[in-house]
């Protein structure tokens, strides 16, 4: 298993829009740029060349992360599949929770999380960064403010992603959605 611990960004943290100490703290830097199509190792961790699955999913996280920090909804359109298996449990309280399936929708969840918390407030640790093949685990804790009520939630959370031939096909989100759904709740 390949694996990494680091303090980086997570979706909260991504959503902000955090600069080059988030990303350097995840290990986000030019294997990054590469991963976000931007050399010839993406041809590689595409499954190109002589790079492993498990280094393959793993550039291929790094370029999501990447995305989510930059807010480019079109790059992480192109990294998601036309359909997702998306798991975020359902919370009413929360205008960026809501289900999701297509390439689209699921890379619009960052513009959604944007417009509802208050970006200068996303914080988040990710204390492991586990790659198994074509699977991605991310744990760690995350926190912010909505926007609507300025109340706060904090919480661990664990993010599963699968990425087959480059592009991720599952994305599973476990946070801590009654901290969530209070912070929502006026």
């Amino acid at each position: 298993m390949d694996t990494m611990n680091a303090t980086g960004p997570t979706e909260a943290q991504a959503a902000a829009g955090l600069g080059a100490e988030a990303q350097a703290a995840a290990g986000l830097g030019a294997e990054t740029e590469a991963a976000a199509g931007l050399g010839a190792e993406t041809e590689a961790a595409a499954g190109l060349g002589a790079e492993t699955e498990a280094q393959a999913t793993r550039a291929t996280v790094q370029a999501f992360l990447a995305a989510r920090m930059a807010g480019d909804t079109e790059r992480l359109t192109a990294l998601f599949a036309d359909r997702v298996d998306w798991l975020l449990a359902e919370n009413p309280a929360c205008p960026w929770i809501r289900p999701r399936a297509t390439a689209a929708e699921c890379a619009a969840q960052v513009t959604d999380l944007n417009r509802h918390t208050v970006a200068e407030d996303a914080r988040a640790s990710v204390d492991t960064f586990l790659v198994e093949g074509p699977d991605a685990v991310l744990m760690g804790h995350l926190s912010g403010t909505v926007r609507a009520t300025g109340k706060s939630y904090a919480g661990p959370f664990a993010l599963r992603l699968t990425v087959e031939d480059g592009r991720i096909t599952r994305h599973h989100l476990y946070e801590d959605g009654l901290s969530i759904a209070a912070a929502c709740t006026p």
